[in-house]
């Protein structure tokens, strides 16, 4: 049986060979079958990668929060013919803060071999940026939209933080960065360390760790820039 490549995408930026390695342009070229966030987007990268791509020859499947769950299984049918199928996030590693993590999960209920490509996750890069401690962390994923809500996980966070040391990790929706920023430094006490990792491996990328105190004298403007959020000491 065929394997099912997880292949890494750019965060942003253009070149590509900087951040991935050249296993991706492979298998790229040698696969027929993609499973995918959003078609157009993953058309465009892979032409990207390799403008010889005979994108029309190519079968995608797309898989987001719109997807039907009853078809994905049949997004593996190709591999049990015997062909390769790719899964390309929207945006660095799949199957992490990523839908493709379905699929992979029925890949191996078939026991299809997975292959996992390396390639930029902005947690794992935020966290080592961030000189929190990486021998013990935890991603939390989205906070809560409610600034109610998202304030008192804040605070179960940061109580987190102090009683075992354990690095906490969160992002956002660009569009509401800034409300969460607002919501981080009202509800932080001053002391508290809390790093911000900004459009990661692009040429305008930002890391900073300093304390809520440090932060309000200098508040950044993230409004519609990929960002992750780290609470640490």
């Amino acid at each position: 049986m065929a394997e099912l490549y997880l292949v890494p995408s750019m965060m942003g930026g253009s070149d590509w060979q900087q951040v991935l390695p050249a296993a991706v342009g492979r298998v790229l070229s040698d696969t027929r079958y993609f499973i995918v966030e959003n078609i157009r987007t993953a058309r465009r990268f892979m032409k990207l990668v390799n403008p010889e791509i005979d994108i029309d020859r190519l079968t995608f499947f797309e898989l987001n929060k719109h997807t039907d769950a009853t078809v994905v299984p049949g997004y593996l049918q190709p591999l049990e013919e015997g062909f390769p199928v790719a899964v390309i996030s929207e945006a660095g590693c799949p199957g992490v803060a990523d839908p493709g993590a379905e699929v992979v999960k029925i890949a191996h209920q078939k026991n299809i071999r997975v292959v996992p490509l390396t390639g930029p996750s902005s947690v794992i890069l935020a966290l080592m940026a961030s000189g929190f401690n990486g021998q013990q962390f935890a991603f939390r994923g989205y906070l809560p939209v409610h600034s109610g809500e998202r304030s008192r996980e804040i605070l179960n966070l940061e109580s987190m933080v102090k009683k075992t040391g354990q690095t906490q990790i969160f992002i956002e929706t660009p569009y509401r960065n800034d409300a969460l920023v607002k919501d981080l430094l009202k509800t932080c006490s001053a002391n508290t360390l809390i790093c911000i990792a900004v459009n990661l491996t692009t040429d305008d990328e930002y890391i900073a760790t300093k304390t809520a105190g440090q932060w309000k004298k200098c508040v950044p403007q993230l409004h519609k820039k990929p960002a992750v959020f780290l609470l640490g000491r």
